[in-house]
């Protein structure tokens, strides 16, 4: 094994506001094993601190002698700071990290220890949606982590891993929307793994947000299909019967609405470009 153990990636543009956070998180991992993993940080374009921000957060993470860099790539989007920091990366087990995702203690040698194997592997943790303090995305939350999806397969939003046989599934990272859709159907059902140490992945604030990032996803999901309709043989299809639907609408009623009615206004969205809504 190499000297660096697990490449961590993390694009950030405008995350000065929750990058320190997740640099945080990460320097609080169990990590005990001798080889050690680096973390590069990849400023993209950003107007805020946000280099400013992971220098100075990164230093708890050097002090734990890992290895720590910040690049400032050219504001060309994300999948453009995905590829800067591969380019640098010195392991071929990587983890591609949201700048505004925290992880818990145990997830990073989980996830090492998941890697553990010549086969590819696509490895997450339990997603534990965190929605801010407002009732509109509390419930759209809520009723969200219940579809199958979420619950039952594993989407790696946020956060996903891959073993060196994983990253030889795909060459650089191509210019589209959905990043984590695109890798994860990269890999059949039986090589996706979620462990079971948790991270929390932010929901954006108010329906508007909601509705906007909504669209967005469902856009990129479509632009995988349309661009690389041969990795939709890898999509599992987790049936959502509308038993469970009215279940879920009956334990949660506004919940269900909020969800609804989220999606519906997506669907009614023309093509536009990327909206945080933080």
């Amino acid at each position: 094994m190499s000297a660096t153990d697990l490449s961590i990636i993390i694009p950030a543009s405008n995350e000065a506001a929750r990058l320190g956070a997740c640099l945080t998180a990460l320097a609080r991992s169990d990590w005990t094993r001798e080889a050690r993993p680096e973390v590069i940080v990849v400023e993209n374009g950003s107007v805020d601190a946000t280099a400013e921000v992971a220098r100075t957060s990164g230093a708890s993470l050097s002090k734990r002698g890992w290895s720590f860099a910040v690049i400032e790539s050219a504001p060309a989007g994300k999948p453009t700071a995905l590829n800067a920091g591969d380019r640098v990366a010195g392991s071929a087990r990587r983890v591609y990290l949201d700048a505004d995702v925290t992880v818990s203690p145990a997830l990073l040698s989980e996830i090492a220890e998941a890697l553990d194997t010549p086969e590819p592997r696509f490895v997450t943790g339990t997603l534990r949606i965190a929605a801010p303090d407002n009732a509109i995305s509390r419930a759209y939350a809520r009723y969200w982590a219940r579809v199958p999806f979420m619950s039952d397969a594993v989407p790696g939003c946020g956060l996903f891993a891959v073993n060196s046989a994983g990253r030889a599934r795909w060459g650089a990272f191509p210019d589209i929307i959905s990043d984590d859709t695109f890798v994860r159907l990269s890999f059949a059902p039986h090589e996706r793994i979620a462990v079971p140490a948790a991270y929390d992945w932010p929901v954006v604030r108010g329906f508007g947000a909601l509705a906007r990032v909504r669209a967005r996803q469902d856009r990129g999901v479509a632009e995988v299909a349309r661009l690389y309709p041969a990795r939709m043989d890898n999509d599992d299809h987790r049936p959502f019967p509308l038993t469970r639907k009215l279940r879920l609408a009956l334990r949660d009623p506004f919940a269900f609405a909020v969800y609804s009615a989220v999606a519906a206004s997506a669907r009614l969205r023309p093509g536009q470009g990327w909206s945080r809504g933080r």
